[in-house]
């Protein structure tokens, strides 16, 4: 079992900016330093998608609509992922969920996973004009 908790998220105003933050709370089977994490984004009345995922070793991958706005990070022991959400605009609210699969990444601009997902447990990010 793993178990993701998130905290961070909040308001801000166009061009502000947010830091997401997920510990792994429970890792039964030590995968956090084997998986990759990312973050997902979920709109009102929208489906769920991939924004930034990281490896193993660090690497960064983004959807087109988190490059250069958006910074995804984990600390040398794995345990805590971040997200730094920079010049944010109105259509970035919504939920943001952390997330960890055996395959996740981020291409041309889309980013891809396996199931299952393990979520934390979301954060609600609002931005106003």
């Amino acid at each position: 079992d793993v178990v993701l908790v998130q905290s961070g998220g909040g308001s801000a105003q166009a061009g502000g900016s947010l830091l997401l933050s997920c510990v792994v709370t429970k890792d039964t089977y030590g995968v956090h330093n084997i998986y990759p994490m990312g973050w997902f984004y979920e709109a009102p009345g929208k489906e769920r998608e991939g924004v930034a995922a990281i490896d193993r070793d660090g690497r960064a991958s983004y959807s087109s609509v988190a490059a250069g706005r958006f910074t995804i990070s984990k600390d040398t022991a794995g345990n805590t992922l971040r997200l730094q959400l920079d010049n944010l605009k109105p259509d970035d609210t919504g939920m943001y969920f952390c997330a960890m699969a055996a395959t996740l990444f981020c291409r041309n601009g889309r980013c891809y996973n396996s199931r299952p997902v393990d979520w934390g447990q979301g954060t609600q990010v609002t931005v106003s004009p």
